[in-house]
């Protein structure tokens, strides 16, 4: 990895979105590298296809499948201020810490969304 500094070029229209998606995709082969993301990605891919099975409406699928992806977002979003904390130094600081943990907890509250949402989608489906 190098850390020298450059400059990005300015990029409009049709370029812009092009370069875009790329740096996009090289995000997701990034998050791809951390064990907790690859885990949920995984679980992701297994369950999105329950989602239409489980949802009841379009508006219950979405949801189901909205709550899934929220959790990949905020991983992602994770694993971003991780990196850039790390960026700054090795050295233990509070504040870093507390970028850190506030990450995770963002992480931990969309997991009990998610589990929230999928098990009383699943309660429902079950009592009737």
């Amino acid at each position: 990895m190098n850390d020298q500094p450059t400059v990005s070029p300015k990029r409009q229209g049709l370029s812009r979105i092009w370069h875009a998606f790329f740096n996009s995709a090289e995000g997701l082969r990034s998050g791809w590298s951390e064990p907790a993301f690859r885990q949920e990605a995984i679980l992701a891919a297994l369950l999105l296809p329950g989602a239409w099975w489980l949802g009841q409406s379009w508006a219950e699928t979405v949801i189901l499948v909205g709550v899934v992806l929220a959790v990949l977002v905020v991983e992602l979003l994770n694993t971003a201020v991780e990196a850039a904390i790390d960026r700054v130094g090795p050295q233990w600081h509070v504040q870093s810490k507390r970028a850190k943990d506030t990450a995770s907890a963002a992480v931990l509250l969309s997991l009990l969304l998610c589990g929230g949402v999928w098990l009383s989608a699943l309660w429902r489906w079950w009592a009737s």
